[in-house]
């Protein structure tokens, strides 16, 4: 779709050049060099730092060099989901979005409007030549998606100035103030194997309609995680089958994505008892779950080349009930801030291969204590089941600071130009502006962007009017920023 007849003109323009290029987490070379050329070209300030950070600078507008400088901060990377029977190649394929009902999608992959309208709205206020404006500088940080590593490696002196607008949030109408932080615990080993015994047959199990979704924006909506809910049908199995093995199991792809399908391979004595056990769970899980997640299914096809080996009886029946044990979904909401979710888990990634064994789990809190209590039960769940385990930090909570002057000044002016009043919110989702928190803490911060639904999921839209909206916004914020 050519994007050109949607406004802004400039934000919609630069969100195409986004859709064009590929840009995974760990791969926004291609990207950042165009940019760089752009600004260039513009004669903007360019700097790369020793991790791929972009950093793109212009002076204050005539008469306004006395404000403080303001940062505009978003990630070039996004979530890369797409449907299964999609020939989406991420590394290649440009992303195609279409318009729909007053929002722009992309159909069978995400649209990477997680964080690319961010971007683009950076981006479009920097070539704006209408706009007064204080010293701008567009921080674009790298690898934001898989662990943060572009904003946790930036360095004191990356940008000089010390407000910064993060534009990286999906609820239009809130100002958020504060985020959650989060770890990866991320466990794996060798398991036992062997050629499985005569006798069994050999089947494929596959989970799927599920909606997926943010494992930090949509964890509270309840939603189904394939990993966690075929986890229930192997326990089921193992409790009626003797000689149930697991060959093979693989279960999302993203560490902060629900999981929408799971697929497992197996041996067992019979077939026809595992068909009725699917279907029940399947019946009982319609009812059970949201209406977003009503077309879960679970489909049983004969292997046609039975796996030479699988884990063993024991082990098989080891994993079954460690998966089912491992906790999914909201463990408390917050009492500071109602309607919050406070402390959270997801079991993102799942691979089981000859016996080899990866899980990626990801908790998050508002709170550090209650971070690291979750981080430490399921460590625990993992080593009693023998895996080797390690706590990946993925990014700090953001502790919010109601009295911000950026914030009261950010009020002021949504209330003036759309005639109402801004949510002041705080995240479950991770935030950069946790790391930026640690790093400068003396800089004054808010997060606002436009509305995103189905962020970390196909089907991944953006309102078309509410990028209207954040870019009056922006604009105003910029232009009311008082003298220092």
């Amino acid at each position: 779709m050519d994007l050109s007849s949607l406004q802004p003109a400039a934000v919609w323009r630069h969100f195409s050049t986004l859709c064009r290029i590929p840009r995974a987490s760990g791969n926004e070379g291609a990207l950042r060099d165009e940019l760089a050329t752009w600004a260039r070209a513009r004669g903007l300030g360019v700097k790369v730092d020793a991790v791929g950070n972009l950093v793109l600078s212009k002076p204050a507008s005539p008469g306004r060099e006395d404000r403080p400088g303001v940062v505009l901060q978003g990630h070039l990377d996004m979530v890369c989901q797409k449907n299964g029977g999609s020939t989406h190649d991420f590394a290649r394929d440009p992303i195609r979005p279409v318009l729909r009902d007053g929002w722009v999608t992309a159909g069978d992959t995400t649209l990477g409007a997680d964080n690319g309208i961010g971007v683009a709205l950076a981006l479009a206020a920097l070539e704006d030549g209408s706009l007064e404006h204080p010293a701008l500088e567009v921080l674009l940080t790298v690898d934001e998606e898989s662990g943060m590593h572009g904003a946790l490696g930036l360095k004191p002196d990356a940008v000089a100035g010390r407000l910064l607008l993060n534009l990286d949030t999906e609820e239009w109408g809130e100002l958020y103030i504060g985020c959650a932080g989060s770890a990866d615990v991320i466990a794996g080993a060798v398991l036992p194997v062997a050629p499985p015994p005569d006798g069994l047959h050999a089947v494929t199990v596959r989970l799927s309609g599920l909606a997926g979704g943010h494992s930090g924006i949509d964890i509270h909506r309840g939603r189904g995680n394939a990993i966690k809910l075929l986890a229930r049908l192997l326990h089921a199995l193992a409790a009626t089958d003797a000689d149930f093995r697991l060959a093979a199991l693989e279960g999302g792809t993203a560490h902060n994505a629900l999981p929408r399908e799971a697929v497992a391979t197996l041996l067992l004595a019979d077939p026809a008892r595992l068909q009725a056990q699917a279907g029940d769970l399947a019946a009982r899980l319609r009812g059970e779950l949201p209406i977003e997640d009503g077309n879960v299914r679970i489909d049983i096809a004969p292997e046609s080349t039975p796996p030479a080996v699988a884990l063993t009886r024991d082990a098989s029946r080891a994993l079954s009930s460690l998966l089912k044990d491992l906790p999914y979904g909201v463990r408390a909401m917050s009492e500071r801030m109602p309607g919050v979710v406070e402390t959270s888990n997801n079991i993102g990634e799942l691979r089981l291969d000859a016996g080899r064994l990866h899980i990626n789990a990801m908790a998050r809190s508002l709170r550090a204590e209650s971070l690291r209590a979750l981080s430490a039960e399921i460590t625990g769940l993992f080593s009693r089941a023998g895996l080797e385990t390690r706590v990946q930090g993925d990014g700090p909570e953001w502790t919010p600071a109601p009295d911000s002057k950026l914030l009261a000044l950010a009020r002021s002016v949504y209330r003036r130009a759309f005639g109402g009043e801004a949510h002041v919110q705080v995240i479950h989702a991770g935030l950069e502006c946790g790391v930026f928190n640690a790093l400068w803490p003396d800089m004054d911060m808010i997060s606002f962007g436009p509305a995103i639904q189905g962020a970390h999921s196909p089907g991944e839209r953006v309102e078309a009017a509410s990028v209207e909206r954040a870019w009056r916004l922006l604009m105003g914020i910029l232009a009311a920023i008082p003298a220092a």
